[in-house]
């Protein structure tokens, strides 16, 4: 099986993404088309792009746990000459990776985007925030979003997980379900405590989970064992290739802009009040 472009035909050499956002949001696209092998291959690459950077083809396939002649059918099925064509790309990545937390204040500080100009760091963090919210609104699939809230309108319980950068939308949506009456559990992994928090969750409940890049490695322990006790998942990530969402009944995808390297969470916030105030309207229908 080889992973052909909209016309039926293998990518060409020349239209082969020489980015790594291209190439990313190219292998999403056809995701859904790839073998199985080339399917591994894909989600180690998007999940270990440094690995792919540095490493030699026989050492990236032993990580990958493929043959070294799969990472070359990959790279060719991509429009690639072979492996070190695509490696390419994912050497130009480390030139826009995510900075450090010390190298975004240091990039602001270089735009002259000091703390005595507020307003400057207002404007660009709002125009991220619009950007956020208008790129969810034009790529938003209603049925998805329908098809989750009759996930968790069904629940007995919602179990909430989202941790690190994740926990401020759980922690509003566990409030405002409270408010509006919805049975939830905020799981905040307090002392190490996320398995014992969801440890009574059962098949008559629901989890939503949430995780982005890089994703929480509790979040999608907790969803994996969530799954496994028959509980319905409702997920919130930015790839296909997320590992919370092949789990899940139903994913929502959302890709936040960013302001000198700060990620917006404007899209995930709206989102989170659309799915806390539809729940509570289903329920009280029903």
């Amino acid at each position: 099986m080889s992973l052909m472009g909209g016309n039926g035909t293998a990518p060409s050499q020349d239209s082969a993404p020489r980015d790594f956002a291209a190439l990313r949001a190219l292998i999403v696209a056809r995701a859904q088309r790839l073998p199985r092998r080339l399917t591994q291959v894909a989600s180690y690459a998007l999940d270990n792009p440094d690995e792919i950077a540095f490493g030699t083809a026989a050492s990236v396939a032993q990580r990958a746990g493929v043959q070294p002649s799969t990472l070359v059918r990959f790279s060719q099925a991509l429009g690639y000459q072979g492996f070190s064509d695509l490696q390419d790309v994912f050497r130009s990545r480390l030139r826009e990776r995510v900075p450090s937390y010390d190298e975004r204040l240091a990039q602001l500080r270089e735009h002259g985007l000091n703390a005595s100009k507020a307003r400057a760091l207002l404007d660009g963090f709002a125009e991220a925030a619009s950007r956020s919210v208008a790129g969810f609104q034009a790529k938003a699939d209603p049925a998805a979003i329908e098809q989750a809230v009759e996930i968790l309108a069904g629940a007995k319980t919602i179990y909430l997980v989202g941790l690190r950068r994740s926990f401020p939308i759980t922690s509003y949506m566990a409030y405002a379900m409270g408010k509006l009456g919805i049975r939830n559990i905020l799981v905040d992994g307090i002392a190490g405590l996320g398995a014992e928090q969801t440890s009574f969750i059962s098949g008559a409940d629901a989890m939503l989970a949430i995780s982005f890049t890089p994703y929480a490695s509790e979040t999608v322990t907790l969803t994996n064992a969530a799954r496994a006790r028959g509980a319905r998942i409702v997920s919130i990530t930015d790839s296909v290739f997320s590992p919370i969402a092949p789990v899940a009944d139903v994913w929502l995808e959302i890709v936040e802009a960013n302001f000198e390297g700060f990620r917006s969470m404007a899209a995930t916030m709206a989102l989170a009040m659309t799915l806390t105030v539809a729940v509570a309207g289903r329920r009280g229908e029903k």
